[in-house]
């Protein structure tokens, strides 16, 4: 049987450019986790993209994997020429409009975002798991956590820049307000070793009698040093880890007056952040190629213990941005 995803009619004309090899290679990635060997091919139809492939009738738990690929816009079934719909479940836990209504400079595409968490999840050992959790050590105004929230997964964010995070927990306290979310807020500090870590934690349900239950997702902001990522996760490893690296030459670190280079940073950060994930996590790390060789990432991921991906899916995600911009990302499971 031939299955056919028109892919999302993306308002960003450059994202778009690129949507058909990215969504190709997520597609490959999940088709991969779920046991299924087949070749996705893009085709037009009555002047679409769709992403197309050939398997066994898919059951209703793999149609819910397959559906959450970030840009599948449409899912069809090819008979005799033509296209049948195929009913596709409800894929947001939250509002659809979580990841994107937040706007600044710099920020990453949500749809960007999506797939690198469903191709992250795709090369762990915990693809099929019901709730996940999703780590950014690196989160910023916390675009990756709304991205994982809204798809029912727990969320944890970490950055060194008050007025960043700060940005994001406004925003999110409105937005559930907004929506009339059940919720609580739980503010505070996490004592480490070292330093006190102020820390923003919500729970949250997508209706009032799934948060009476207990059936409740999470949302933890941390102010602190990405370096501190494995203490604080010591006790709460995640399933994933899907960060945007800077995109400049330099990054300044939170303790200090010093700066310090990219290579650098990573080559702190990626053992703490191999200790903040369970065995058998992943990691999906997105990264610009004109300020870090995709060679150079390579060789600091393997140093810190992780194994990165080597097949085809992983060499198919580099793409344009803007003129100082080519961005590629990096996959690899915990060692």
């Amino acid at each position: 049987m031939t299955y056919c995803f028109q892919l999302l009619p993306h308002p960003n004309i450059r994202y778009r450019a690129s949507l058909e090899s990215l969504g190709r290679a997520e597609l490959e990635c999940l088709l991969t986790a779920m046991g299924l060997s087949g070749e996705v091919h893009v085709e037009k139809i009555g002047g679409c993209a769709f992403l197309t492939f050939d398997s066994e009738p898919l059951t209703q738990e793999m149609l819910t994997l397959l559906c959450r690929h970030s840009a599948g816009w449409l899912l069809c079934k090819k008979e005799g020429g033509l296209l049948r719909p195929v009913e596709r479940p409800e894929m947001n836990y939250l509002p659809e409009d979580l990841a994107e209504v937040l706007k600044y400079k710099g920020k990453t595409s949500a749809v960007f975002t999506k797939m690198m968490i469903n191709c992250a999840l795709a090369a762990s050992d915990f693809f099929a798991v019901p709730v996940p959790t999703v780590l950014d050590p690196l989160c910023g105004k916390a675009t990756t956590c709304f991205t994982a929230l809204q798809s029912g997964m727990n969320a944890i964010g970490l950055d060194c820049d008050r007025r960043d995070l700060k940005e994001a927990a406004d925003y999110f306290s409105r937005y559930l307000q907004f929506h009339r979310l059940k919720h609580q807020l739980k503010q505070g500090s996490r004592t480490m070793k070292k330093s006190s870590v102020p820390e923003a934690i919500y729970t949250v349900a997508d209706t009032k009698e799934h948060y009476q239950s207990g059936d409740v997702r999470t949302l933890a902001l941390y102010l602190c040093d990405t370096g501190q990522t494995g203490e604080l996760m010591r006790r709460q490893p995640a399933h994933v880890l899907v960060a945007d690296l800077p995109y400049g030459v330099q990054h300044a670190p939170m303790e200090g007056s010093r700066t310090e280079t990219l290579p650098q940073l990573l080559g702190r950060a990626l053992p703490a952040w191999k200790q903040a994930l369970l065995p058998g996590g992943a990691i999906a790390l997105s990264f610009n190629t004109l300020t870090l060789p995709r060679t150079k990432l390579l060789t600091l991921v393997q140093a810190a213990g992780f194994t990165p991906l080597t097949d085809e899916h992983d060499r198919r995600f580099e793409h344009f941005v803007e003129q100082a911009v080519t961005r590629d990302v990096i996959i690899a499971q915990r060692s």
